[in-house]
């Protein structure tokens, strides 16, 4: 009889522990009281040899005679465990939670040995604490017949270290040849302490003080039944692990998928395809953790898989089990997915497609073994049971990765500023519950703030057209002028009159370049040379090897994607994007500092430049109050921001082939008015007649001359602030000789403006800005540092 001893001695429990059999001997006993009772003389025989040993009978702490009276508790337990069903059960005659056990069935003697020779029984999740309380619910339950619900399963976790596969075991536990004794060390148990116990299972100290270590005497032994529950564990692990996000997953989806299919190193992996329009031309993997596809790179499906994988997994949305590999190969004539399996040393595959709902993604989920027959179309049916969690877990992949894009697109294409999200979630959870409570024609809020005050800026690069003109004038030049240089050596090859007349044309397209660009001209110079200079080069290429060299001078001269010289251009594009970003992204840092101020909202656009609107008040915010001094607060901000950028715009021309100036520009509106969300532009918008003015100023205002000159109004190196009030005037003065005293502006102009169409009655005040060769854009004044100052 194998007997295994706990290693656990120390642990605390309520009662002293005793193996006896008593109550198997009384069992035998009875048979002998009835001479027709067919066991009687198996039992006569049993009771008189086993009486012998008294210590058996009355119980005995030392375990250790376990191995004494290996051969009579052998004798005594054999109708426990019958011939018949070693094999089959899994069971051991064991002393409850100190886990020494003794008489095992065949079966789970196998199983023990397979663990290997370290192995002792332990109780998933059951800390020392947790132990102590089952074991004074036991003694209630017992004793007391108080009984107390704590029938959660026990579980044991069991390796097997020929396959390298982990299983699970539930446990039962029999007690009926058990019973539990009361020493006088323990306190008698009321229906107040049992009220207070069911209160109080998180409270150790409580049951230690019902039930003091050692207060009661366990005696007997109980018959612990295990139940394989590999399966059930492993599909209940793959369900909780599909719930979660992260990392892991697929380490933690592989492990389970080994131990269900009891293959220790079977392999899993998982594509995503995206199937648009559900045509298989269009099937695409879009994410990809896969044994079979190239990393993260997009593979076409109808390239790479045979037509009946296409058909099935990819058509019928049905699983496909390939058991033997190789065969595979002899029948798809050896295509990719072969070779690709083959490569990854995999000889049975299983595909199990799983559509989701939101959209057309079709996520692909790889099983492989590394041995031909161990996955197959019998095996692949288990699948079914966890399908539905892989449903659900495909569904909410698709549902974050599609909730990402559209948080994507919101930021960088649709942005709500964050000022006034608030609003829309209130107009969108209205919606939401007129459509729940089923109303007539619900309809989604307008957007509409009230009563606030606008700001607009702009720092516009001067004179923009004219140096995009004038670049491409010069590659149109540059292009001619090779064009001409290719016509005049082959000439000198083959004396063709229409060599001269071609060459006449493009000289006259030169000269006509030369005096200056209009409108079309540079689509017909591109054509021309399309329809009736390319045809002739193709011809002169193949006169000889100088031509030849002469046609490949030009042609590599011209950009790959556009087809043309694009030299000045683009070092012209290049300058604009440069100072853009600087522009674009100072703005953008100083305006997270300027919303610590008061919540306001915030739209930038980028054309030649940067130009800006931002609106502050009460209807913008929810739990602020605010106050006329914010708006003062933020238009000197503003200036001092303008001031700021003008510095990173000439401090920028150092890294520009173009020599790049800014003008900047500040429009001033006095008077509060109503901004409205536009749905079908998805942006801000002034609402109202009145307003629209305010609108039409914002875009002539900087082809404004001041009044009786041919004068612009903006010009580099000066910022212009525009008004209509005279209050308005007096207080952009006192921001004025602020920034005036710190060295950062310079001389003042007053000036009147020439009447616009529509507008008329504007006045601007002009300022100088002085330049710093040394200026730091991280050492620049901060929002609350130049609210410091003018306190």
């Amino acid at each position: 009889m194998k007997v295994i001893h706990s290693k656990n001695k120390d642990i605390q429990l309520p009662f002293k522990q005793y193996i006896s059999f008593k109550k198997v001997f009384e069992f035998y006993k009875k048979y002998t009281e009835d001479e027709n009772h067919p066991y009687y003389k198996s039992a006569v025989e049993i009771t008189d040899h086993l009486g012998q040993y008294t210590d058996l009978i009355e119980g005995f702490d030392d375990f250790s005679l376990l191995e004494k009276y290996n051969a009579e508790i052998d004798l005594m337990l054999e109708g426990l465990f019958p011939e018949i069903l070693t094999l089959n059960e899994i069971k051991a005659a064991s002393i409850p939670f100190s886990f020494t056990s003794f008489k095992f069935s065949k079966r789970l003697e196998t199983i023990i040995e397979n663990a290997g020779d370290d192995y002792e029984f332990q109780i998933r999740n059951l800390e020392e604490d947790k132990m102590y309380i089952n074991a004074c619910a036991m003694i209630l339950g017992f004793y007391y017949q108080k009984p107390m619900d704590l029938k959660r399963p026990f579980l044991i976790d069991i390796p097997n270290v020929k396959t390298g596969v982990l299983h699970h075991y539930r446990l039962a536990f029999n007690a009926d040849f058990a019973e539990i004794e009361k020493t006088d060390a323990a306190p008698e148990i009321t229906d107040e302490d049992y009220k207070l116990l069911l209160d109080s299972f998180d409270n150790i100290d409580i049951w230690k003080e019902k039930f003091p270590p050692n207060s009661y005497i366990f005696k007997g032994f109980g018959i612990m039944n295990m139940f394989d529950v590999t399966t059930d564990e492993t599909l209940s692990s793959m369900r909780t692990d599909l719930l979660r996000t992260g990392d892991d997953l697929i380490n933690n989806l592989q492990n389970d998928l080994r131990e269900f299919f009891n293959i220790k190193d079977l392999m899993m992996g998982f594509s995503i395809f995206d199937v648009q329009n559900n045509s298989l031309c269009g099937t695409k993997a879009k994410k990809s953790k896969s044994l079979i596809l190239s990393g993260e790179t997009s593979e076409s499906c109808g390239g790479f898989f045979c037509d009946h994988i296409i058909d099935t997994v990819f058509t019928k949305k049905e699983p496909i089990a390939i058991s033997n590999v190789d065969r595979y190969g002899e029948l798809s004539n050896k295509n990719l997915f072969f070779k690709r399996l083959k490569e990854r040393g995999i000889n049975s595959i299983i595909l199990l497609p799983i559509q989701a709902n939101v959209n057309n993604d079709l996520a692909v989920l790889e099983i492989a073994s590394p041995r031909p027959f161990e996955l197959n179309s019998v095996n692949q049916q288990r699948l079914r049971d966890i399908i539905p969690a892989f449903e659900a877990a495909v569904e909410r992949s698709s549902e974050e990765h599609r909730n990402i894009l559209e948080a994507t697109i919101q930021e960088h294409y649709t942005s709500i500023h964050p000022t006034v999200k608030w609003r829309f979630y209130e107009a969108a959870e209205k919606y939401f519950g007129e459509v729940e409570a089923k109303e007539d024609n619900p309809k989604i809020d307008e957007i509409v703030f009230n009563d606030v005050y606008p700001l607009y800026g702009q720092s516009d690069i001067k004179g923009s057209s004219l140096a995009r003109n004038h670049a491409i004038q010069e590659d149109l030049t540059t292009q001619l002028t090779l064009a001409i240089n290719v016509l005049n050596e082959a000439c000198k090859s083959e004396n063709l009159p229409i060599y001269k007349e071609l060459m006449f044309r493009v000289e006259g397209y030169l000269t006509e370049v030369k005096k200056g660009l209009k409108a079309g001209d540079e689509i017909g110079i591109l054509d021309f040379l399309k329809m009736d200079i390319y045809p002739v080069f193709n011809h002169v290429k193949d006169i000889n090897d100088d031509l030849k060299k002469v046609v490949e001078v030009y042609m590599n001269r011209l950009d790959k994607d556009l087809h043309v010289v694009y030299e000045k251009r683009k070092a012209y594009e290049d300058s604009v994007m440069i100072l853009n970003d600087k522009l674009s992204r100072y703005i953008d840092k100083k305006q997270e500092e300027a919303q610590g101020m008061f919540p306001h909202y915030f739209e930038r656009y980028k054309t030649d430049g940067v130009e800006y609107n931002m609106y502050i008040g009460q209807s913008l915010v929810k739990h602020k109050t605010f106050d006329e001094l914010y708006l003062y607060n933020l238009r000197l901000w503003q200036l001092q921001n303008l001031y700021e950028m003008e510095q990173v715009a000439y401090n920028a021309r150092k890294d520009m082939d173009h020599d790049l100036q800014v003008a900047s520009l500040i429009l001033v509106h006095s008077n509060p008015m109503a901004i409205k969300f536009r749905m079908d532009e998805k942006q801000f918008d002034v609402d109202g007649a009145y307003n629209i003015r305010y609108e039409i100023i914002k875009k002539r205002i900087d082809k404004a001359h001041i009044k009786g000159t041919n004068e612009r109004l903006t010009t580099p190196g000066k910022i212009a602030i525009v008004y209509s009030q005279t209050k308005d005037a007096r207080e952009y003065r006192k921001y004025i000789k602020y920034l005036q005293s710190k060295g950062q502006l310079g001389k003042l102009e007053e000036l009147e403006l020439e009447d616009l169409q529509g507008v008329s009655g504007l006045k601007a005040l002009r300022v100088e800005v002085i330049y710093q060769e040394d200026f730091n854009e991280k050492s620049s004044i901060t929002i609350d540092e130049l609210m410091e100052e003018l306190k």
